[in-house]
């Protein structure tokens, strides 16, 4: 898999599509092209392979648009974070405008046990409704109490702490959690040397 899938849920790993979210001049978006975009819903079961070949040939067909829809994504994706991370109340009223535009190109339609919204046609615009939707039904969980941040200072990269004590630090703990105890050891050592 391209994309990191840490969340413990599919949607809220869309925010970890940028890395270094908290790096300034580090910070690195993932999602560069639409085909990162069609990738990422292909990983995460949002299109089928059907649809992400379909998606990648309309791409090619318009590549403004193609490029004003990866954008779009982007947009949402920082909506998502600021309302969850930083309470901002217009980019949850935002968020809410672009769920009205997810639901008004589909139909709701019962799947076996569920029901689901399908795209009357699959369009540049199916990924982002998709995601947009998603994403709301994502900010409907009950256990948004476990939503936390990496604590690296530059990571910036969520996930739904499930951990029994509900303790978890890191996003990895073999990525930012060791480099963080590697740190914290070295400045250890070296103010054990300035004292000595």
């Amino acid at each position: 898999m391209r994309f990191g899938h840490i969340a413990g849920d599919g949607m809220l790993d869309l925010l970890n599509t940028v890395s270094w979210r908290l790096g300034g001049d580090e910070r690195a978006e993932r999602l560069r092209t639409y085909g990162d975009v069609v990738d990422w819903c292909l990983e995460s079961a949002l299109v089928s392979e059907d649809e992400a070949a379909a998606l990648r040939e309309l791409a090619t067909r318009d590549e403004a648009d193609a490029e004003r829809e990866r954008l779009a994504v982007v947009d949402a994706r920082e909506k998502l974070y600021a309302a969850l991370f930083e309470d901002d109340a217009a980019a949850t009223a935002d968020l809410a405008d672009l769920y009205r535009t997810a639901i008004a190109d589909a139909d709701l339609a019962r799947e076996a046990d569920r029901w689901r919204w399908h795209e009357r046609t699959t369009t540049l615009r199916t990924p982002r409704n998709r995601i947009v939707r998603g994403l709301v039904d994502f900010t409907r969980h009950a256990d948004l109490d476990r939503l936390h941040q990496c604590e690296d200072a530059k990571c910036g990269w969520v996930y739904l702490d499930t951990s029994p004590r509900r303790n978890r630090r890191w996003c990895n703990t073999k990525d930012c959690g060791d480099r963080n105890r590697a740190r914290a050891y070295y400045a250890r050592q070296k103010a054990k040397e300035q004292q000595a």
